[in-house]
């Protein structure tokens, strides 16, 4: 699953697509994994825009616990914004609404993570 991403200040957004299951989990964690050990090495936190996830399943759920857990163990942090109603269902019902702290937009996100981040976002 290609993740595009794309570095504000000292936070990187990451966009996946598509659906995320069984079939293409494993991708999102290799493209994942990279970006998630950089986070711990620079300190830059990472929010996922979810705005082009149209479904997301058990296997793809635990591919977010997974990053969770692994951003918690190394200190950095993982935000979500922009869910698109199905994914946010989803995720309220899996009760991952806990687990992640959750943004109505990718703006909303930056500006809880670091004045810098929204600054540069604004800017484009």
């Amino acid at each position: 699953m290609p993740l595009a991403h794309r570095l504000y200040d000292n936070a990187l957004v990451l966009a996946p697509t598509g659906r995320l299951d069984h079939d293409n989990c494993e991708a999102f964690r290799e493209e994942l994994a990279p970006h998630l050990e950089r986070s711990a090495k620079d300190g830059a936190a990472i929010v996922l825009d979810l705005s082009g996830l149209e479904y997301v399943s058990s296997a793809g759920l635990r591919c977010f616990m997974l990053a969770a857990k692994q951003a918690k163990a190394q200190k950095s942090r993982v935000v979500i914004a922009a869910m698109q109603p199905v994914v946010a269902e989803i995720f309220q019902i899996a009760r991952f609404n806990l687990v992640f702290e959750a943004f109505p937009k990718v703006r909303d996100a930056l500006a809880a993570l670091s004045p810098a981040a929204a600054a540069a976002f604004d800017r484009g």
